[in-house]
């Protein structure tokens, strides 16, 4: 288990990830080869904002406050003092760029993805029966999130390929600009991403231009595309923007600033074989592999933990406050 320092925040938001370093354009370009040979999961979030916080000074002022309060409350929450009724209902602006009718996502398939975070981050997913008894203790239940669509845009665009660089969000980049992002979350859904899944900004974001959460359209909501179609690309896009880390912390034997996520090596893919044994700092554990945070297929993830559930609470208290329905 860990224990969470501030300074360990610091060190995270400024040292370059042992595992995941932000990815050149000759790594992006194997990751793809890799991808469409043995399909995997890839998120840039963690990485993306690593070079965000690198490069502007305001930033990483807003992430360390975020911590902050995000640490106090973690306090606060440990001494009683925070309310047990931490429930929000956050708004919904989906924003769809296409260029053919199969990248129009239907208005089915977007609702289909609203029912899985409704229900994935209210813990009624159906597979969360099959959470191993040794962290059902543990299991976070209701995180107190739920999701309501407001509105879907659409947009016909001849974009071939988008990159994670934010230009869907850019209508002077032939994307759609966001909607109100303080009050809302904006989900872009796009058509191809190479071998990018999705990714998502991190509260201390909120409010800006870009923040936001992209998916690519045949990973959002139910589909046919397996090992990705239950929709889990958007939970765990959704878990970064409501300030979750990886849960290998982007390093090896890393911190993801939860205290009861087992700390593990390095990501997990595909269907991992329960129980799967990490040793870091010489002690063997029984990683989590099925939590929502890892790299594992849609069908191995199902759960996020109580920690995990905190920090969400913390962030939708703090600076994401200002989501809510109109």
């Amino acid at each position: 288990m860990k224990k969470i320092f501030l300074s360990a925040v610091l060190l995270a938001a400024t040292a370059s990830c042992t595992n995941d370093n932000p990815l050149t354009n000759d790594e992006s370009a194997n990751a793809v080869a890799k991808t469409e040979s043995n399909v995997s999961r890839i998120c840039p979030s963690e990485e993306i904002r690593e070079a965000a916080l690198r490069d502007s000074p305001e930033l990483m002022s807003r992430y360390m406050n975020v911590e902050k309060q995000t640490q106090e409350f973690l306090k606060n929450a440990e001494m009683g003092r925070v309310l047990a009724d931490g429930t929000i209902e956050i708004p919904v602006i989906v924003n769809v760029l296409y260029r053919s009718s199969a990248e129009n996502v239907s208005d089915a398939q977007i609702q289909s993805q609203i029912a899985v975070l409704n229900a994935d981050f209210a813990a009624k997913n159906a597979d969360i029966t099959k959470l191993p008894t040794e962290f059902q203790t543990i299991a976070a239940g209701a995180t107190g999130v739920s999701f309501r669509l407001v509105k879907v845009n659409r947009k016909s665009t001849t974009v071939t390929n988008w990159q994670a660089n934010d230009a869907m969000k850019k209508a002077s980049t032939k994307g759609i600009d966001a909607t109100d992002p303080v009050h809302y979350l904006n989900m872009w859904v796009v058509g191809d991403m190479g071998g990018i899944l999705g990714y998502a900004t991190f509260p201390e974001s909120a409010g800006l231009w870009n923040d936001g959460v992209v998916i690519a359209g045949k990973y959002f909501g139910k589909t046919n595309n397996a090992p990705f179609n239950l929709g889990r690309t958007a939970t765990h896009e959704v878990g970064h923007y409501l300030n979750l880390r990886h849960i290998w912390g982007d390093a090896t034997c890393g911190s993801d600033l939860v205290a009861d996520t087992p700390t593990q090596t390095t990501k997990n893919y595909g269907v991992p074989s329960y129980p799967k044994y990490d040793v870091c700092g010489g002690v063997s554990r029984s990683t989590m592999f099925m939590n929502y945070m890892d790299y594992v297929d849609d069908a191995a993830m199902y759960a996020f933990s109580a920690g995990q559930k905190t920090r969400i609470q913390a962030t939708t208290a703090g600076p994401r406050a200002g989501l809510k329905v109109y």
